[in-house]
């Protein structure tokens, strides 16, 4: 079943139109990209699919009718964003910003709340390490892994990353991709929003260009990834005809 689909769907603030009628898709198990450069709405797509932001058009979670309801109902069908603010709290442990994520959980025996943690400092070691620091005192690199990591507390069935490579060294965005493979071989599904779009068509399955509000190309990653107008303007690699 689909996890996600919107149709025709628009997002505006005030005169000004983020998104124009576009439609989209999120297949169960797969990664589904959405590459473009800055200003192209990418944002505005999933902070209104998680319910933050006012759209029009068509929005459903088939697996999951009403979570369309408001952005907690979101939550408890287990649909997770990662925004690129990460919003962490700063002044919280490692430990305790992990914890956060199981939060709708909280009823549920400790030790199967406690195994769920133990599987994200195993994705993420560096954070097994870090664990008591408070949240502020973390790399960019890190934050983004605890910012992951305490997503992944919920257990998703949908999880949107926005940006989750930006500002990040090359060797840590090499570990975030890295992790996005795992849970992609795990049979997450995924919304990836990235302007790293070498990195991004590497590891979706599915892929769209979004540009100026709408949906320019879409197609197989693979396919995208060969396009001769995405190897000239996203990958740089000086394609000729």
């Amino acid at each position: 079943m689909t996890m996600l689909e919107v149709d025709q769907f628009s997002v505006r603030y005030h005169s000004v139109v983020a998104l124009n009628k576009i439609s989209l898709r999120v297949e169960p198990g797969h990664v589904t990209t959405v590459i473009g450069p800055n200003g192209a709405g990418k944002t505005s797509l999933v902070n209104a699919i998680m319910g933050l932001h006012d759209y029009s058009g068509t929005l459903r979670f088939p697996f999951a009718p009403d979570a369309t309801r408001t952005t907690e109902a979101r939550v408890k069908a287990r649909i997770t964003l990662v925004p690129e603010s990460r919003d962490l709290f700063g002044q919280m442990s490692v430990v305790d910003n992990l914890r956060l994520g199981a939060y709708i959980d909280r009823y549920q025996p400790r030790n199967e709340r406690e195994g769920r943690l133990k599987e994200v400092f195993r994705l993420f070691p560096r954070l097994r390490e870090r664990q008591s620091q408070l949240a502020y005192t973390l790399s960019g690199g890190e934050r983004q892994m605890l910012a992951l990591g305490r997503a992944l507390l919920l257990r998703p069935y949908l999880l949107m990353l926005d940006e989750p490579s930006l500002g990040l060294a090359p060797l840590i965005v090499a570990e975030i991709f890295r992790i996005i493979q795992t849970l992609k071989d795990d049979g997450v599904s995924i919304l990836l929003i990235e302007q790293n779009a070498r990195a991004a068509l590497k590891v979706a399955d599915y892929a769209y260009v979004l540009e100026n509000g709408t949906v320019t190309l879409e197609g197989k990653a693979s396919d995208v990834a060969n396009n001769p107008r995405v190897l000239d303007s996203y990958l740089g690699l000086g394609h000729k005809g």
